[in-house]
């Protein structure tokens, strides 16, 4: 369950599987994704509440500019048909709600339009607020999401940092002081000198905000470096066949993927660890790893031992080698064996 005050850096990430609109307008198969997500891991799953009339312009239509490659077997079909039959209606948003609380995982959806926020909202309490990039510099749009009492989870792609600080500006202004930046870039995928994770400290510094990773490459890499980071939030998008028509499905993890990234997130914040260096119990018992200062020959009593008299080897239970130079120059009060570990009644 998302708690803001219990979405920490460096803890167990919460781990957002967009689902997005790779449900392909199927009610069947977005329950069979809510069930896979869940039996993966997931805290949550997310949905898109765009609808045609608060996404895309008409130019937009009339061009068809974002079937292309994605849709090459429908031909037949017009964008407008396409977003008309992948979007998700106000009751298809109900049953996927109350599916996620059967089935015991958290349900959001990035909402496009101010009636779309009170949907979500007012009638189905969604835990946060999930702001895509494409509005990371719509102010009046998240003018008026600050002021309906919900954390705001802001992806940061498309734009540049001043725009990630007027957003950031304008939430808090408005009375949303609980915000989560989440790193991104938004390339379907992105090349590997493009993720730029270091960005995830650089918002951390700059904004002093809790920060998250929403990540857009193919395969687990990144989401697990990002984890490295000290991330908070992990949001993949997620599909059942990645060979699926549709705008995400190449770039989504499969469920093997998804396992990996949320049994990674289970354990791998425990191995950051602290920024002290810890000897603990178990390496102080690990002695004989270490090294000792032993004789590199037979030494007789009352010798002055040189240098070339001592050797260092295992166990580390004797005197330690950073020790040496009180040794050397001493006299030996009994006969030493080769390979015998000193001790300080030797000299």
């Amino acid at each position: 369950m998302f708690e803001y005050d219990k979405i920490c850096e460096f803890e167990k990430p919460y781990i957002i599987a967009e689902i997005g609109s790779n449900h392909n307008g199927d009610m069947n198969l977005a329950k069979k994704m809510i069930d896979e997500a869940k039996r993966c891991g997931a805290d949550c799953v997310k949905f898109q509440s765009w609808s045609k009339d608060t996404i895309f312009s008409e130019k937009v239509y009339q061009d068809n500019y974002f079937l292309k490659d994605d849709y090459r077997n429908r031909t037949d079909y017009t964008l407008k048909e396409i977003v008309d039959e992948y979007s998700i209606n106000r009751e298809d948003h109900y049953l996927l709600n109350e599916y996620c609380k059967k089935v015991g995982i958290d349900f959001n959806s990035t909402p496009f339009s101010k009636s779309e926020v009170d949907l979500l909202v007012d009638e189905l309490d969604v835990p946060f607020i999930k702001i895509a990039s494409m509005d990371l510099n719509n102010i009046p749009f998240l003018t008026y999401v600050a002021g309906r009492g919900k954390p705001v989870v802001i992806s940061t792609g498309l734009c540049g940092l001043a725009d990630v600080s007027d957003a950031v500006e304008c939430l808090q202004k408005n009375g949303c002081q609980k915000i989560i930046l989440l790193h991104c870039v938004s390339i379907y995928p992105p090349a590997d000198d493009m993720v730029n994770l270091n960005n995830i400290d650089m918002l951390r510094n700059t904004f002093g905000c809790k920060v998250g990773y929403s990540d857009h490459t193919i395969g687990t890499v990144a989401p697990l470096l990002a984890m490295a980071k000290g991330v908070c939030i992990i949001e993949k998008h997620f599909t059942l066949d990645k060979s699926m028509v549709g705008w995400d499905h190449k770039v989504s993890a499969n469920p093997e993927e998804l396992k990996v990234i949320c049994n990674a997130a289970k354990v791998g914040y425990k191995m950051l660890g602290s920024y002290q260096k810890i000897v603990n119990e178990d390496e102080e018992r690990r002695n004989a790893f270490k090294r000792s200062i032993v004789a590199a020959r037979k030494i007789k009593c009352g010798e002055i031992i040189t240098e070339d008299d001592i050797d260092f080897k295992r166990p580390g239970t004797g005197i330690e080698p950073k020790y040496y130079s009180f040794i050397v120059g001493r006299r030996a009060t009994r006969d030493i064996q080769k390979d015998c570990i000193l001790s300080r009644e030797d000299f």
